[in-house]
Order: C-alpha cells, then structure tokens, then sequence
C-alpha cells in the first residue's frame, strides 16, 4: 500500500513512486550490498517503498505493507510474503491500516477464526476519484479476497484521506479516524463492522497548521508505567515537516488536548529574529540590480495578474518573478555585503526547478547555497547554515530562467540571524522527531496486552527529495522499530518518550569500550581502538566542562563527516550531514537540525544508531530524537568525539557492530 500525495507539487513524486512500484523488475536482483543500502534497517529488495501501512499482530507475527508485504516474528528479521493487493481494473491501491476482526463485527470470518482486514484507499486512474475499500484475509494475512460491496466510502474526492480504525471496548465498537486533506482537523467516526460510519466529532486546528495533514495514529499510553493511570496520544503528520504528537483524552466521541500539552504549544505564525537584510518594501529594487522583464521595475503588491492567490508574505511588497507571467525572465541580484551571523533566513515560494528558478547566496562568484520553492505561492520560512563563510564577501541572487508551468519564483524578508529557521518552525508544535526523515509514523495494532509495549517505525524519508535520493535497485527505508511510553519531565511537564526496542540487541557482534576520558577542545579519534565500521550502535555520556559543543563525529572521511551532538548554551541536540559526501542532488536535503534538549544532572546522553545511509540519534534517553538520510563514501567509517570552546569529559563509551538482517549468499 502507498499513498498519493495531496498537493499538485507532490502529484509528480508519487506517479514516479507508482511506477517505480509497479515496474519492479524481474531483470533486477538485490544482492543487499549495493552501495548505500542498510544492513540493519528494513528496505524492499528492488523497488520503491514509502509509509508503512497495515502494521498489524496476529499469531506472533508483525505485518507490515507497502506494496510488498514482509513479516518478522522478532521485530529484526523480515521475510517477505507474497504482494497483498494488486492494481487492477484501473484501480491503484494505496495506503490505509488493517485490524483483527476478534469479534467477526465485519462478518469477514467467524469468531472462532477472526478475519484479517485491511482498509485502504483506492485511486481510480480515469477520473483521480479516490474511495475506500476493504479487504480481508481468512489465513492470517497470506491471502486476501477484495470486499465485493466495494468501494464503502465514494465521496466523489480526488482529495485523500489518510485513515485508522481503532476498537473502542467501552462502547463496543469502531472508530475511524480521518484526516482530511484539504482542512487542518483530524475527524472521528463510529463504525459498528469497519464498512458503515457515523460521524463523531473533528480536532483541530492545533499546532503546525501550515499544511495537510495526513497518516492519524491514536492511541493509549500509560503515564509513567503506572496502569490505573492512563492517557490518549493522536499523532498527526504534517507535509512534509514530520509527525507532531498531542496528549489528551479521548470518551469515544472526541479528542480533547490536556491543558498542560496546549499551554506548550504555540499557534501563531513564526517572527523571525535577527538582523533585518531585505524586506522589499520600497517603490523598486534600491541598491539590488535586475536583469531581464521577470522581476519588473519594483516589488509586487502581492499576486500579479493571472497568478494564483498567494498567502505567507508579510508586508505590502514582496520579490514575484511572475511580472509577464511563467515565460518571462530575470535575475536579482544583492549589492556585496560580509556575513556576520550564522544563518540566513527568508520566505520563499514558487517553483520547484532547481538551477533554473531558485534562491542563490554567491561566494567567490560560485553558487555555495540553493533553495527553490515547492510548486505553491504560499512563502514558507527556509534557512541556509552559512557560518563557514562568515566574515567573507557575498551576494544573494534570485534566479528566473524557467518558463512553462511555475516558472517563477517569490521571496521577502531576508534576515540575518543566531538562529536557523529550523527551531522557531518547530516550536510551533511538538514533534516527536527533528530531523527531516521521519514520516508517517505508525504503530501496530493487536499487539498482546501482555507486552505492554506500543511499538511503532516509519518512513525514513522526505518527500520533498524523496524521487531524487540516489539508491538503487531500491528506493525507501523504514526506521528501527522503537516503544513509546508517556514520562514527566524533571520540569514536570508530560513528554512522550521514544527509545528503540531491545530486540535489535542480537545484532551485537563487536563490542568497543572506553573508559572515563578528559580531552578537549578538539577531536579525540576513534580510529586507534579500532573502531572503524559503517554500522554501528554508539552510547555516549558526556559531562561539559567549559566546552560549548560537544557530540561525535561519524562516518568520517577525508573531507566528509556526519556530526551530532549538543550546544551546551543553547540547550540544543543537534544533527548535521551538510558534510556527508553526497548532498547536492536536491537543495532541500542538506540541513543542520535542532531539537531542544536538558541536560539530566550535567550529563548529555545520545544514543545512536549509524547504518549505511541513515543515522537515528536518541538524546535524553528518548526525549529528543534526530533522524536523517546520510549518503557517505564507502570508505568513509572514522568515528571521533569532539569538543569546541573548551574542554569535556567522556564519562562513558560503548559501540557495538551491528550484524545485517539482509539475506546473506
């Protein structure tokens, strides 16, 4: 099962997702040590592979569908069974969930022998009217019947709906949670047999709005372990930010935020702070220089004539390229200037042609930073890490050489500032991940109440450079399988906490450790215990002692290196492959990302886990989480930690390497 993406931007990533899906070759063979694949992390074996859809428990076994289907006993190693669903009729099946029918409320099955169904959406080619079906299996998921009362819901949309269906005891039946793509709610029914629906109640909006909102997930957590003490958790993904989590109550009706968790959470829309560089506000350019007919003579009012409405500018005048439509072109291009802050920050919209139309900063006359828009006129909040070029020369250009459909580019309000766009973004919410490849999370369903855990994994992937990362025979990666669970703060305020589970332990072959070591300010390598490997798992525990950043160095190279980490001042972990070796195959893929951290007792803890082309770093034993893409050089596998501004003590340091769970010859 895969989704569509709602937006005409993303319309093109999932017809290249369809076709890689469907035209998997049979010429084309895994052999799982191809450069770039991960040795411990779940990837199809030829192929494209997006969310995870109908996690489900039945008889010991962990499903997991995309437009495969593998299963694991372990929650460590997958073997794969047969496709589920099959594209036919002009129908192509997409994303959904999928239950055990324990009391055959479907009539799918019997109560002695439960069904298996799956709820999905189809995308009727001829029309793009999308509807949902179900699906059912009688043989614990190894074979499956489509239902012939299909489709249950024709509401005449091409809009998608991501959905779940829950069990709720208390009132003995279905519920059917929906998000609608083109509001920012989530919407709740009852369904008494997972085929008919009555609508409950709508949440929302809350936290990021900015965007659709997609792949629902509720459910019960235990506060602190203690059983008699229990709350609901909805989490909501936002395009193409990530997964924002809500803590609250749910009565079978409706969800309602706990007053705690709303207090935190900020709904305005983000002010940028710093230096203010370019607001456009004047009567023309100023001292900016323009070429071409694309940016006319001054900044726009707003849209131009024949252009689509706008939203997200911020004063009366803005930078648009669209002055003589899509075919008209130019460039604008800043007077000199010397960086003197570590970030750049602007909005931007427009197209989505990297080279032709975007966003350039100029060092030396050489482009050394990019951005392009997504195929939308509502401006957005970016922001290039620039502290390498500090205090050098440089201009900013924005570019229009692109006619045809979105050929145009918008932008206002460039600033200089301490921060990257990236914190104030996302303290619009509370994500519970702060890297750019952690999407559409989900957790299974029917897992035994005696395990007591919540298990859920995702997509590591983003869909904004999804169709351009560089893999192959296989295209899409799911995280490490993690448990949630629901713990107060030392502040006292509610955090849902996400640790990756103990299975992955069997993976454990070598094990590296190191004593209590003093060093600083500098780099203290690794290399000379041995520790050279490309997967890895890495506990850390650091004490600052005057430093102000500290973290490790992975995946280290000649002139390459993944950093992670912490600024002490701040507080903040931190995450930066704008190093890796390969970064320039989409603009919107080299980032430094920022989650807000404390320290316990003085000391940073980070948990780590470093494959092929992906890191997860776990801080705070969970309570702030980074996980990114990484596409290093094969003989890049240095580890080092690392200090700045004075000195640390590396109180502890374990790494293991990691065994594969891919096939082996």
């Amino acid at each position: 099962m895969i989704r569509q993406m709602k937006s005409s931007y993303f319309r093109s990533s999932f017809l290249i997702a369809l076709a890689s899906a469907e035209n998997m070759s049979a010429e084309v063979e895994a052999d799982y040590v191809e450069r770039y694949r991960p040795q411990f992390h779940f990837t199809p074996p030829t192929g494209w592979m997006g969310e995870p859809s109908g996690l489900v428990y039945e008889d010991g076994l962990y499903h997991l569908f995309y437009w495969g289907h593998p299963v694991r006993r372990d929650l460590v190693r997958w073997e794969h069974w047969s496709r589920a669903l099959t594209n036919e009729n002009g129908v192509a099946v997409m994303s959904g969930s999928a239950v055990v029918d324990l009391r055959n409320t479907s009539g799918f099955g019997t109560v002695g022998e439960p069904p298996m169904v799956g709820i999905y959406s189809s995308l009727h080619q001829a029309d793009r009217r999308q509807t949902r079906d179900l699906a059912y299996s009688n043989d614990g998921g190894r074979s499956w019947s489509k239902y012939s009362g299909n489709p249950v819901i024709d509401i005449s949309s091409t809009e998608f709906q991501d959905l779940q269906f829950i069990w709720y005891e208390p009132d003995r039946h279905w519920i059917k949670l929906v998000a609608p793509s083109a509001e920012t709610k989530v919407r709740y029914y009852a369904s008494p047999d997972l085929k008919h629906r009555t609508q409950l109640s709508d949440s929302g909006p809350k936290g990021a709005t900015d965007s659709v909102r997609e792949c629902p997930n509720l459910f019960l957590l235990l506060l602190e372990a203690n059983p008699k003490h229990t709350k609901w958790i909805l989490k909501v993904d936002v395009q193409p930010t990530g997964g924002q989590d809500f803590v609250g109550d749910f009565d079978g009706r409706a969800f309602t935020v706990e007053k705690d968790w709303l207090g935190q959470l900020k709904t305005n829309d983000w002010e940028s702070e710093g230096t203010l560089f370019a607001d456009f506000e004047g009567d023309d350019y100023g001292s900016w220089k323009t070429t071409g007919k694309a940016f006319g003579s001054s900044p726009a009012h707003g849209q131009l004539e024949d252009q689509k409405a706008m939203t997200g500018f911020r004063g009366g005048r803005l930078v648009n390229s669209f002055h003589g439509g899509d075919d008209a072109l130019g460039t604008l291009t800043s007077p000199l200037f010397t960086l003197s802050k570590p970030n750049i920050l602007f909005l931007i919209g427009g197209g989505d042609h990297s080279g032709p139309i975007c966003i350039n900063l100029l060092g030396d006359g050489k482009v050394v930073r990019t951005q392009v828009g997504r195929n939308s006129e509502a401006l957005r909040w970016t922001s290039w890490d620039v502290r390498e070029f500090m205090t050098r020369p440089a201009r900013i250009q924005i570019v229009d050489q692109q006619t045809g459909e979105w050929g145009h580019i918008n932008v206002e309000q460039i600033v200089f500032s301490v921060h990257p766009v990236d914190l104030g973004r996302r303290m619009s919410a509370r994500w519970f991940d702060y890297g750019d490849d952690f999407y559409a999370a989900r957790s299974w369903h029917g897992v035994p109440s005696s395990d007591h855990r919540r298990i859920w994994i995702a997509w590591m992937g983003n869909w904004l450079y999804a169709k351009n990362v560089q893999t192959a025979p296989w295209k899409g990666m799911q995280s490490i399988p993690c448990e949630l669970s629901l713990k107060l703060s030392p502040a006292g305020q509610l955090d849902l906490v996400r640790q990756p589970i103990c299975e992955p332990e069997q993976l454990r072959l070598q094990c590296w450790r190191l004593p209590a070591t003093p060093f600083g300010p500098g780099e203290l390598s690794m290399s000379k215990e041995g520790i050279r490997r490309k997967t890895l798992e890495i506990m850390a525990e650091f004490e600052g002692q005057g430093a102000t950043e500290l973290g490790l160095k992975i995946q280290q190279g000649a002139d390459e290196e993944t950093v992670t980490g912490y600024e002490v001042a701040s507080p903040l972990m931190f995450g930066n492959q704008t190093h890796s070796d390969l970064v320039n195959f989409n603009p919107n893929f080299p980032a430094r990302h920022l989650g807000a951290l404390s320290p316990g007792h003085g000391q940073i803890h980070l948990h780590v886990f470093m494959d092929n082309s992906s890191i997860e770093v776990f801080g705070g034993n969970g309570r702030t989480v980074i996980s990114d893409q990484i596409f290093p050089e094969p003989a890049s596998d240095r580890l080092a930690v690392d200090a700045h501004g004075g000195s640390v003590r590396l109180r502890s340091l374990k790494v293991w390497r990691l065994g594969s769970v891919n096939p082996q010859d």
